[in-house]
């Protein structure tokens, strides 16, 4: 199960990754926004980053304008590791190498093509599970 979330900015971007997720037959859990009125992205970040904490869902996708925001809201959280992507080559290493478990996009920066491509990328990526890997993952974890 993908959780996605999002701020005003991000909405229509949102609608148009569901609508891939749909498409795909991949479910997922809207954590909202659901209007174009402004909002707060920590909300959506907190929404989303908790669902993975209580393995509600897998993994997470969260958009706001920029996807700094939203996504430095959910780092703050244990277990959590987003990524921030614009691009199909990071979205692939930090699954590879960080086994990131929330993408986070901004809708200014990337178009609805790219940015469904970007989570494609995301969800069909593989944690390596090399030792190297495993073991900074653990680093990064540790308080």
């Amino acid at each position: 199960m993908i959780g996605i979330g999002n701020d005003h900015t991000g909405y229509e971007l949102k609608m148009e990754i569901i609508k891939y997720l749909e498409e795909k037959g991949i479910e997922y859990k809207d954590f909202g926004c659901e209007k174009l009125e402004a909002s707060d992205y920590p909300l959506y970040a907190k929404a989303v980053g908790k669902a993975i904490q209580n393995k509600e869902c897998d993994l997470g996708i969260l958009i706001c304008g920029t996807g700094i925001g939203i996504s430095i809201t959910a780092n703050k959280m244990k277990g959590i590791r987003a990524a921030l992507c614009h691009d199909c080559f990071s979205a692939e290493a930090t699954r590879l190498h960080n086994n990131a478990n929330i993408l986070a996009m901004g809708a200014r920066v990337v178009g609805p093509g790219l940015a469904v491509k970007i989570v494609d990328t995301f969800l069909n990526t593989e944690f390596s599970g090399y030792e190297r890997h495993s073991r900074r993952i653990q680093m990064m974890e540790e308080e």
